[in-house]
């Protein structure tokens, strides 16, 4: 199966991410990684979902009939930029410190938090990166880790207009129509 990255743009109201995700549930995908934020407009979210299936335009399509869906894209076979973030609660005592500090450094990581016996670690990257990293500092006994799920953008010029008001489906309007890269 392949890995499928998909940027959705959203009306900011509640219950939206609810549905896009029930969208994968009913069709039986697993979602990887989700993650959403504020946009570039004012109102409207960008979620980056990543799933793993060998056809996924059945969902691309479901999702754009959402009323408060915007814009969906499949950036798989698009240039992007992709970045995660982790952060990493390791064991640090006496004279592992050092090493834990040089590891970090390798990987333009930060230790953002010294305690007695740990350290926390931020660190971020491409995905391969992040989990790169992760498999470097498990030796030095990982106590807890949260990572951020995948977030995309499509590289380059290559533009598209966001809709115009008259292109949403359910006639609310848009604030502004915004170049999106």
């Amino acid at each position: 199966m392949k890995k499928h990255t998909i940027i959705a743009l959203m009306q900011d109201q509640p219950g939206v991410l609810t549905r896009a995700v029930g969208l994968f549930r009913r069709r039986g995908y697993n979602i990887e990684s989700l993650a959403v934020g504020h946009s570039e407009m004012t109102g409207i979210s960008r979620m980056t979902v990543v799933v793993e299936s060998d056809d996924i335009e059945q969902v691309t399509k479901q999702l754009y009939r959402l009323v408060e869906m915007v814009k969906v894209s499949d950036v798989t076979e698009d240039p992007t930029v992709e970045r995660e973030m982790v952060l990493v609660k390791v064991s640090a005592v006496g004279a592992v410190r050092p090493e834990i500090v040089s590891m970090a450094s390798v990987f333009d990581a930060k230790i953002v938090d010294v305690g007695v016996r740990s350290m926390v670690i931020e660190m971020t990257g491409a995905p391969a990166k992040v989990e790169n990293f992760i498999e470097v500092i498990r030796p030095f006994g990982i106590k807890e880790m949260m990572r951020t799920g995948r977030i995309a953008m499509v590289r380059g010029i290559r533009t598209h207009q966001a809709p115009s008001t008259q292109e949403v489906s359910n006639g609310q309007a848009v604030e502004s129509v915004a170049t999106l890269n």
